[in-house]
């Protein structure tokens, strides 16, 4: 079959590999119709260089048939219509029962001390072939391959793979009182579709981001946007929104940023020279010395009013960042973060889906692509050019 995989740095390639097949009465094979490219990608297209090997499939974003079912597999039947969850997860262990999927103990990564292995996602996770391929071996599927309705478009149930349960995680973990203000930070496809479901929770929504076609889709929604370089010009983004909140800040900020973030070329510059070092060099550097582009989140522990919460959605991989921890105290902050738990929310908000499409899902991609064409993809999404805010490949 075909597949994206990582040859290196800025080296993404379509290449011939084998199809997988069933290892576990519990496996399906599923035939990839929608796989969506995310901004998390982008950590391993360059960031997360150390930890990844020539040849990983990627991609964490899959919709498609079932075309062959294990021997113990009794919810699922060849021909269903499935979106599987980026979080490789068993369901049963005792973090699944919690709703803490992305802890799965099943399938944690202990020799790197991280949690849940992940769909395509490097070795800090699992190294399991991801989603942007023509086939998908997927475990315990039972549990975590969702039917989902065969009327509609792909798009419709695609974004229950990752965008739309981040975004729902993101929004909850903000606890935005009744009438409260909410602070979006990114307006890539997650802090987008937050914005989108933060407006349509009744709140007052603020979107910052650099890229006017970004803020745009955000107003359309009924957002306020706000330009970041603008608001540099008179004194940065805590100023300009203490000044629309009588001087007190939004009562909540979602980090929908992560550590791709401008405004940080210290760690940049260690990042990229950690991603070209050899990896049994890079990967203690990342693991015990790195650094991250922290620009957005030191703007939302500036930002967010005291006593108000922050919600982390936006990735963040160093372990020696300098955080501000005297403000952060004095101002009582709440902070919330980590991967989403896609199961814990899916079964919310699938019902919504089915006769509506209140987040706008239907037109939420700018663009609909070959697999053959994903490596170009990753070099425009990752300057954000071409207007691509986000992206699907049709294999």
């Amino acid at each position: 079959m075909k597949a994206v995989t990582w040859q290196g740095v800025h080296d993404m390639q379509v290449s011939e590999v084998p199809d997988p097949r069933i290892e576990e009465p519990t496996d399906v094979i599923v035939k990839i119709t929608s796989t969506g490219l995310c901004g998390s990608d982008l950590h391993l297209y360059e960031t997360l260089a150390p930890f990844m090997e020539p040849g990983d499939i990627v991609g964490h974003e899959p919709m498609g048939i079932v075309e062959e079912v294990g021997s113990e597999i009794s919810n699922l039947a060849v021909g269903d219509r499935v979106v599987i969850p980026f979080n490789v997860c068993c369901g049963s262990c005792w973090m699944c029962q919690r709703g803490l999927h992305c802890q799965c103990e099943t399938t944690q990564n202990r020799e790197h001390g991280t949690g849940a292995s992940f769909f395509g996602y490097s070795k800090l996770y699992g190294q399991v072939p991801g989603g942007q391929a023509e086939y998908l071996r997927v475990p315990f599927a039972d549990f975590m391959a969702m039917k989902v309705p065969k009327q509609h478009a792909d798009d419709r149930f695609l974004f229950l793979s990752d965008v739309l349960p981040t975004a729902w995680q993101a929004l909850t973990y903000a606890d935005v009182p009744d009438g409260g203000t909410l602070l979006v930070l990114g307006a890539g496809p997650i802090g987008d579709m937050a914005a989108r479901m933060g407006v349509r929770a009744g709140h007052r929504v603020i979107a910052v981001d650099r890229i006017p076609e970004r803020l745009a889709r955000v107003e359309a929604f009924g957002a306020e946007p706000l330009n970041f370089e603008d608001a540099e010009k008179v004194g940065g983004v805590g100023d300009v929104v203490r000044e629309a909140t009588d001087g007190r800040g939004p009562d909540a900020v979602i980090d929908a940023v992560g550590m791709e973030a401008h405004g940080s070329p210290g760690a940049q510059v260690v990042q990229k020279v950690a991603g070209v070092l050899p990896d049994a060099i890079s990967e203690p550097v990342m693991k015990n010395a790195g650094l991250d582009r922290l620009a957005a989140l030191h703007t939302a522990i500036d930002a967010v009013r005291r006593g108000g919460t922050i919600s982390i959605s936006g990735v963040y991989g160093g372990s020696a960042d300098p955080m501000p921890m005297m403000q952060m105290f004095d101002k009582q902050i709440q902070l919330r973060m980590g991967q989403a738990n896609v199961r814990r929310w899916t079964d919310d908000l699938l019902p919504l889906l089915v006769d509506d499409d209140p987040f706008g899902v239907d037109a939420f991609a700018t663009h609909h692509l070959p697999l053959s064409e994903a490596p170009s993809a990753y070099e425009h999404f990752q300057k954000k050019e071409e207007g691509m805010v986000k992206v699907v490949f049709q294999p």
